[in-house]
């Protein structure tokens, strides 16, 4: 239920309720070291094949051929190497495009624009770096401010299973002592992510299995196992049953004394959750189905973020949650491209959000009591709330330089009480365009990401205004850290000083100068930073932000324009 027609090189994860055997728990583990030598990442099916069109093996964009000679005889060549021979130079610009999904669009893209595309990743006169994998080599040569370079390094914070898991986590025991005023409320983990425990933590690990104890099988919820690095569903599978918990129990001990007796350090296997598995989801014409989202992560410096609607996948067969059937529980394109009818409802197994929509109206409107246009309308609110607190979750921990930018795929399933449930969060998402509605939402997510993207790098280039955004077309402006420019006389006064915030400091001395503080508490228990002159000021601060208005000083609190700044009025509003 993550990417879509991957390879095993891709490094979107994947596995959000999705299942590969029923009652295979053990041997799925006894099986995972093997699978983790192989690739951990994936890339598109497209990529198995050479570009030349020949049968061969493409690693990152580096493919290795077997060609026939007249003689019978077999060599190998690399027509990336061949291709480094002849690297374009001069001014440029130049871009680098590392693996295969989405190679096709990327490169139409940038090729429009007249950019020449290089194949040496070390080279360091590119403009744009799309990679696919996060190797060490392309975040060292990395100029900031300079070069835009695809996936934040620590990106995994969001886009693994324990990172999300454990960066929620986190978030939400912050979040429970903290008041925030009258502003919109905060959601509880449990209201949106299913119940996880991690199972490479012993504590959590008796825990759940204590949990598990005189529990009968009829009233015993189904979980989901999932390793937290492998994709395509290896590895995953139901706990249905007191058995599975207990042969899941038994193996887990089992690699654990294993490694206790080893005399010398073996990594360890693969780390696991175990996860709530929502047995009674929402349904469409019977079959089990999750909503694509995406999650533009402009700019880092500062901050600029953005959701856009994707599309919804289905399965092929109808849904039985007993049914070991896997089809029935997947809706990951790859594992419904086994199934025998996929070429019949290859159409049928992608909705556009509009059919989506269209179909909760006629079905769910008065059966269900739903409100018109619910898709487009409270259940999209939904998302980019859950979203938007999702990245507030790492927005203090996630590398922060000009020119990093990321698209992350978020998946969502909803129940049959229209309660909506955050699945994971995948990096490098899926970009290939195999039915009608995928040619339909891709490219245009991606020409539209790399157009705001390139608009705001531009302009913080130039130190010029970010807002508004002239490419801003489908995608949302969820959250921004662009604070309105002080008035000119107060911007002369104050050029130059010092900084009173150190962590603002590293995300904006590239954009603009620093100006003298003097900090207040708001009513609502957070800092505003004043920056003052005898007739004028600015209300800033590293803490007020503008998540949809998710994140703000309580209503009516702050320096308004206009505003006169020595009534009786403000000033009791500030307590000054």
């Amino acid at each position: 239920m993550s990417q879509e027609d991957t390879d095993p090189l891709s490094p979107d994860h994947t596995g959000n309720q999705e299942v590969t055997s029923q009652g295979g728990g053990a041997e799925q583990v006894q099986k995972e070291e093997g699978e983790r030598k192989g690739p951990a990442n994936k890339s598109t099916d497209q990529g198995t094949e050479s570009q030349n069109g020949g049968p061969g093996v493409c690693l990152a964009g580096r493919c290795l051929r077997v060609c026939s000679t007249r003689r019978g005889a077999a060599h190998r060549c690399y027509p990336d190497r061949e291709r480094q021979a002849e690297e374009p130079r001069g001014p440029g610009p130049f871009y680098f495009f590392g693996g295969a999904n989405g190679a096709e669009l990327v490169s139409k893209y940038c090729e429009s624009r007249g950019w020449k595309r290089v194949y040496d990743k070390n080279r360091e006169d590119v403009k744009l770096k799309w990679c696919e994998t996060k190797s060490p080599a392309n975040y060292y040569n990395f100029r900031e401010g300079e070069q835009l370079l695809y996936q934040i390094p620590n990106n995994k914070l969001l886009t693994s299973k324990i990172g999300l898991l454990c960066s929620l986590r986190q978030y939400d025991r912050v979040n429970s002592k903290v008041n925030h005023g009258r502003g919109l409320r905060r959601l509880k983990m449990e209201e949106f992510f299913p119940t996880s425990f991690r199972m490479d933590v012993r504590g959590e690990r008796e825990t759940f299995f204590a949990q598990q104890k005189g529990v009968h099988d009829k009233e015993n919820p189904m979980w989901i196992c999932k390793p937290t690095g492998l994709n395509q569903g290896r590895g995953i599978f139901l706990l249905q049953t007191q058995e599975d918990v207990a042969a899941l129990k038994v193996k887990l001990q089992d690699v654990e004394d294993s490694q206790a007796r080893r005399k010398v350090y073996v990594r360890p296997p693969q780390a696991r959750i175990v996860q709530w598995y929502i047995q009674k989801p929402l349904l469409l014409k019977g079959r089990k189905f999750d909503v694509r989202s995406y999650l533009l992560i402009a700019c880092t410096a500062p901050y600029m973020v953005f959701f856009r609607h994707g599309y919804v996948r289905l399965t092929c067969d109808l849904y039985d949650p007993s049914t070991s059937n896997l089809s029935a529980h997947l809706t990951n394109q790859y594992m419904q491209k086994k199934n025998p009818l996929y070429s019949l409802l290859k159409e049928d197994t992608v909705w556009s959000m509009e059919s989506f929509n269209t179909y909760v109206n006629d079905q769910f409107r008065v059966a269900k009591g739903v409100p018109r246009d619910w898709v487009m309308g409270p259940f999209a609110k939904r998302m980019q709330q859950i979203m938007t607190q999702c990245f507030f979750a790492v927005k203090s921990k996630l590398d922060c330089k000009l020119g990093f930018f990321d698209l992350i795929g978020c998946d969502f399933m909803i129940d049959e009480d229209f309660k909506v449930w955050l699945l994971e969060m995948n990096c490098n998402p899926a970009l290939h365009t195999n039915c009608e509605v995928l040619k339909e939402v891709v490219p245009s997510t991606v020409i539209e990401a790399l157009d705001i993207t390139l608009e705001i790098f531009s302009k913080c280039h130039c130190r010029q205004p970010i807002l508004p955004l002239a490419s801003q077309r489908d995608f949302v402006l969820l959250y921004h850290g662009v604070y309105p420019p002080a008035p000119p006389c107060a911007r002369s006064r104050t050029r130059g000083t010092r900084s009173d915030s150190a962590s603002h400091r590293k995300t904006t001395e590239r954009t603009h100068k620093r100006e003298p503080a003097m900090w207040i508490w708001g009513r609502s228990g957070r800092k505003g930073r004043i920056v003052s002159t005898p007739k004028h000021f600015h209300l800033s601060s590293s803490r007020v932000e503008h998540p949809m208005r998710m994140e703000t000083h309580e209503e009516g609190e702050g320096w308004r324009p206009g505003e006169d700044t020595k009534s009786s009025a403000f000033r009791s509003k500030m307590k000054l």
